[in-house]
Formats: structure tokens, sequence, C-alpha cells
């Protein structure tokens, strides 16, 4: 066993990456869950978001449109996610998990003429003389553009949801929609929104997986990163700071396995590769237990569904 072989600064730049799809997908449930809608389909969004990037950015050679590709069938799936949900009625959590079924199956199908292909590779940004600080540099300053705006996107959408009116009307839908409905506002367009942006964000974590966290298709390779996203935002109390940090940790404990491996420790990988899906249950059952629905921050409405009576 030999710990000094792991580097912090690499190590710190490692979870970062590690944690950016989780961070992304986690942040567009944030915000469909203060909308008072739970869509447990961010894993099948995020392997479609996957594919679909990887799939465009092989025939586009830019790994933007990649990106851009990615988004747009995350939303699309999240838009089938709320018409049958907030037009039809259909149970929020029985849907989530059919489409996370179909979302697997989908992309493993297409998925199959991709198998070994090389996608277009995404430089790392210029930061100049902040990438050549020793140790921080390494750590902070030679990502690529995607981590810099998933920090963006967490102050983004702190400032929307506490510092907007579109956001405060937003939660005030998530907390109570009846009362919102009363007040004059479109529950189910707002809702409709929350969910097609939720959507679009997994499908950016999931082309982040397939670009640039590991860049080749896969079968199944988001690896239950949506079911941890879904469970960072109760980690997090619905807060994004507090996401980010949740994010951090699950991507630090993935990359800290990976690196226990590589020294030599003495545990069997099969514990190690479980450990950051079995501490994640371990902290929301600690959560649980701490206190009840309100004190934990969930939104009011959360996963009930809107009868608009006129």
């Amino acid at each position: 066993m030999n710990l000094s072989a792991i580097d912090f600064w690499i190590l710190t730049a490692s979870l970062i990456v590690a944690s950016t799809p989780i961070l992304l997908a986690g942040l567009g449930e944030l915000v469909v869950e203060r909308a008072g809608v739970l869509n447990l389909g961010v894993e099948g969004m995020m392997i479609t978001g996957a594919i679909a990037g990887f799939a465009t950015a092989v025939h586009s050679g830019s790994p933007v449109m990649g990106f851009v590709g990615g988004a747009a069938a995350g939303a699309a799936m999240s838009l089938i996610f709320a018409v049958l949900t907030q037009y039809l009625l259909a149970n929020q959590m029985a849907t989530g998990l059919a489409l996370t079924l179909f979302g697997l199956g989908f992309s493993a199908l297409v998925g199959q003429g991709y198998v070994g292909a090389k996608p277009p590779m995404m430089g790392k940004l210029d930061l100049g003389p902040l990438s050549d600080i020793p140790g921080i540099g390494v750590a902070l300053f030679r990502h690529d553009i995607m981590v810099y705006l998933s920090f963006a996107a967490v102050i983004g959408t702190w400032y929307f949801l506490n510092r907007t009116r579109a956001g405060l009307v937003l939660r005030a839908v998530g907390e109570n929609h009846d009362a919102a409905h009363a007040l004059g506002y479109k529950v189910v367009r707002i809702r409709m929104l929350a969910i097609m942006f939720g959507g679009a964000m997994a499908g950016l974590g999931g082309a982040y997986l397939s670009l640039i966290r590991v860049p080749l298709w896969t079968e199944g390779m988001t690896s239950g990163a949506g079911w941890i996203a879904v469970a960072l935002v109760v980690f997090a109390s619905w807060k994004p700071g507090r996401l980010l940090l949740g994010a951090w940790i699950f991507g630090g404990i993935t990359v800290l396995q990976l690196n226990l491996q590589v020294a030599g420790v003495q545990i069997p990988t099969e514990y190690l590769s479980m450990s950051p899906y079995l501490i994640t249950i371990l902290v929301l059952v600690v959560m649980s237990a701490m206190g009840g629905r309100k004190a934990k921050g969930a939104p009011g409405a959360l996963g009930r569904s809107f009868h608009a009576t006129h």
C-alpha cells in the first residue's frame, strides 16, 4: 500500500470532473421539485442525453453540438413526462420509473452503432497564469468550459429561485399549487417549463459523461448517476449550494475509491466500488431520522398532482 502515490491536487481536480454530470442533473431536478413535481426519470433522461450527445458530436464533429443534442434529447424525454403527469394526471413516480426503463432500453438500442466510436475532444480553457499556480492551478483552473458553466448554473439557480419574481412564483407553485392557481398563476405551464429545464440539465449531465468524463459510449454508462442526483437533492435540502457540496462529496468518494485501488489498499474492489452509493444511502437515512418533511425543507406540494377546478 502506497498512499503517497495519491496527489491531493490531482484528486481534487478529478473529483470536480466526476461531480459535474451529477451536479448538472441535480440542479435540474432541484428546480423540478421546487415546482412540486417528483421526477424519477432522471436516470433515463441522462442516459438518453448521453447517447444523443455522443451521436450528435460524432456526426457533427463538434462537442458543442453534442451538448446541444444531449440537452435537446433530455428535454424531449421530459416533455413526455410532463404531458403524462400534468395533462393526463398520470402518477409521477410510476411515470418517472417507466421513462427510466425506456431511456435505458432506447439508448442501448441506438448506441449499438456507436460502440468503439471516438467523439471529438473538447479542450481545456486557457486561463493563463491561473493554471500555472502550483497545486491550486491544477485543481481549479485546468478544466473544460462545462465545469465552469456548472458552477455558474449553481449561482444562477440560487439567484433565480431566491431573487427573481419568476423563481418565487415557481416556489409558490411547489408549496401550494391550489393557492397559486387561485392567485392566477398558470400552474401547469410553470411546471411544464420546470420539467423541461430539468430534462435539459439531465441531458447535459449525460452528454458530459459520454463526451468528457468517459469519452466513449458504453451501454448503461450512467451507472445510477441519475438516482444519485435525485438523492442529492434531498441531501441538499433543496438548496443549490448544498447540492454542489453533495456532488463534490460523491465525486470525491468515487475518485478516491479508484485511487485507493491504484495505491494497493487491501480492500476488495467490490466494496470500494459500492462505497459512494452506500454512503449516499446512509446520509439520506440519517437525515430522514433527524427531522420531518418540513424540517428538511421539502416543497409542500411535492409529488402531488394539480387538478384545476376551473
